[in-house]
Formats: structure tokens, C-alpha cells, sequence
């Protein structure tokens, strides 16, 4: 049986080189892992203040990334760093404290940027994120996607097979990771 994963995009465009490479990842890990993208732009701004009275969004979020055996973080760069929107999700999603909803859960970061570096900043920033909470994140390959812009058509299918012979292998080291790390 596919291992669920959850896919958190750090971009609120439709049409982002980080939404299209989550849907190239999610059509080539069919069978494998069911991967879904979990849509986190609605999600208030966290505030301990509205605990008492979540509201449905942060509620859904936590449900979803609950019932999931691992994380799918793809991210662009903004700043060296990852954008507020995955922030606001990993705050939301690890509070209040000790209840959080990544705990344990196996963790995947491909960060995607149009630019030269693969978004090395943000991985990176993410990954001192998942130490604190609790999620061993996957340590090779790394995946670093450089010059986005022109590994799909304009229909936002992947083009490039170098690209997609690297997915695919990514894939099957996550899923290893993933049956490493989940107790059952």
C-alpha cells in the first residue's frame, strides 16, 4: 500500500514553478506514494490568541497533516529563506506546543527557484526548522531544482527527462526513508 504524504507548496501562484514541480512529483510517485498537495494560502496568520476557537483552516491543516505518514516540503526562495506562507503552516501545524503534527513524520524538501542556485538557502533554513520539530528529514539526495523555468512546457508538464530521472530516484529514496522511519 502507498505511503500518504502530505505535499506543503510554499507558493501561492497557480501557475509557480514550485506548484508545477509538486504535481510533476505527485504524477511520477503514483503507485509508490500517494502524494497530495495540502493548499495552505487560506491559513490565518498563527496567533496562540484564537486557540481557544481555531479557526476551520489551521483545524483542517492539523487533520490532514496528522493522519499522514510523512511531509513533501517543495519551496521557493524568498530572502535566503522560506516565504511567511510555509511559515505561517509549519507555526500553525507545530502549535500549540507539544502538540504538534510533524512530530516523528519523515520529512522531503525540494526547493525550486528559476535561478542558478536551487533555492540552497531556503533547504537549508527549512531543514534547522525540522530539527526542532522532530522530523528526520530525508538527507540524500538532496534536491535542489535550478533553472525552473525551463524544465516545463506551458502547459506545466515536465519536459526535461534529466529532471525527471532525478524525481523518480528522489522518490525512491523517500519512500525508503519513509518505511525506515514509520513505526508501521
Amino acid at each position: 500500500m502507498a505511503r500518504d504524504v502530505a505535499v506543503l507548496v510554499g507558493s501561492l501562484r497557480k501557475a509557480s514553478f514550485n506548484r508545477k514541480t509538486a504535481n510533476a512529483i505527485r504524477e511520477l510517485a503514483a503507485g509508490s506514494l500517494a502524494l497530495e498537495i495540502v493548499e495552505i494560502g487560506d491559513l490565518p496568520l498563527y496567533n496562540e490568541d484564537l486557540e481557544a476557537n481555531a479557526p476551520p483552516a489551521w483545524a483542517r491543516l492539523r487533520e490532514r497533516v496528522g493522519k499522514a505518514d510523512a511531509v513533501m516540503f517543495v519551496t521557493p526562495e524568498y530572502n535566503r529563506s522560506v516565504p511567511g506562507l510555509l511559515k505561517n503552516a509549519i507555526d500553525v501545524g507545530s502549535r500549540p506546543y507539544g502538540k504538534s503534527v510533524f512530530s516523528g513524520k519523515p520529512a522531503a524538501i525540494v526547493s525550486v527557484t528559476p535561478g542558478p542556485l536551487g533555492a540552497f538557502g531556503a533547504n537549508h533554513h527549512l531543514r534547522q526548522s525540522l530539527v526542532f520539530l522532530d522530523m528526520p528529514a530525508l538527507q540524500q539526495p538532496e534536491a535542489y531544482i535550478s533553472n525552473a523555468g525551463k524544465l516545463f512546457d506551458d502547459s506545466g508538464k515536465l519536459i526535461d527527462e534529466s529532471t525527471r530521472r532525478f524525481f523518480t530516484k528522489y522518490l525512491q529514496a523517500f519512500a525508503a526513508w519513509i518505511e525506515k522511519h514509520c513505526a508501521t
